[in-house]
C-alpha cells in the first residue's frame, strides 16, 4: 500500500519516551549477523536490519532468522548504489526487487527502507513511497565501517544517545567484529542508562 511522499527520511524516532533503535546495514552476513543475533538476544533486545537483496538472495535463512528473533527486516536496496545518481527505472530496481524478494521469504513487504549511504532525492522518494516504504536515516553514526576500533564505536553511541536516536551500525559488507564487539559493550550500558531499545518506529 502506497504511503505519503516524504520530504527526507527520518532522522529519529517518533515520540518522547526513552527510546533508542539500534540499526544495522549491509546484510546479512555468514559470519557477523549471527554474532550480532546472538549479542540481541542475550540482552532481550529488538533491532532492525536494513539488508541488501543480493547478501538476503544469498543467505535467505539468515533473513528468516532475523525475523523469526523478532527483529524488523528493512530494505536496503538491491546492490548498494547510490540512488540519487541512477535513473528512476533503476531505484525502482533496485528497491522493487529487494522489496519483492522480502515478501517472498518473509510473506510481507516491508515498510521502511534506507537509501545507501543516506542519498535520497525526490524521485527516490517517491518510488519508496510507492512500494509503501517509510525512509529511515539515523542520528548517531558510528562509522563502524570505517573500523575504527571497537572502543571507539561503543564511545560514539555512547555519547550520541538520547531519548529518539536512531544509531547507524552494520553487520555486513566487510569485517564487522569490532561492530560485534562494541555491540557487547555498549548495549548493557544502554540498558543501565534506563533506555528501551526498539526495533525503527516512524510517525507515532
Amino acid at each position: 500500500m502506497p504511503t505519503s511522499v516524504r520530504q527526507g527520511a527520518h532522522l529519529r524516532l517518533g515520540g518522547e519516551d526513552k527510546r533508542i533503535a539500534l540499526t544495522f546495514d549491509d546484510g546479512p552476513h555468514p559470519v557477523h549477523t549471527p554474532a550480532v543475533l546472538d549479542v540481541l538476544r542475550r540482552h532481550g533486545v529488538k533491532a532492525t536490519f536494513f539488508v541488501v537483496g543480493q547478501c538476503a538472495q544469498e543467505y535467505p535463512h539468515l533473513v528468516k532468522k532475523i525475523a523469526a528473533d523478532g527483529h524488523l527486516v528493512g530494505n536496503h536496496s538491491w546492490s548498494h548504489p547510490q540512488l540519487d545518481k541512477l535513473s528512476v527505472q533503476r531505484v525502482e530496481e533496485e528497491l522493487g526487487g529487494t522489496s519483492r524478494l522480502l515478501y517472498r521469504l518473509l510473506g510481507a513487504p516491508p515498510s521502511l527502507a534506507r537509501a545507501p549511504y543516506g542519498a535520497w532525492d525526490r524521485a527516490s522518494l517517491r518510488i519508496c513511497a510507492r512500494l509503501g516504504m517509510e525512509p529511515v536515516g539515523w542520528s548517531v553514526d558510528t562509522t563502524d565501517w570505517s573500523r575504527p576500533g571497537a572502543a571507539t564505536i561503543r564511545s560514539r553511541v555512547i555519547s550520541g544517545a538520547d531519548a529518539g536516536a536512531i544509531v547507524l551500525s552494520h553487520d555486513g559488507g566487510g569485517n564487522r567484529s569490532q561492530s560485534v564487539q562494541a555491540l557487547e559493550h555498549y548495549l548493557p550500558r544502554l540498558l543501565e542508562m534506563g533506555y528501551v531499545i526498539t526495533p525503527v518506529r516512524v510517525g507515532d
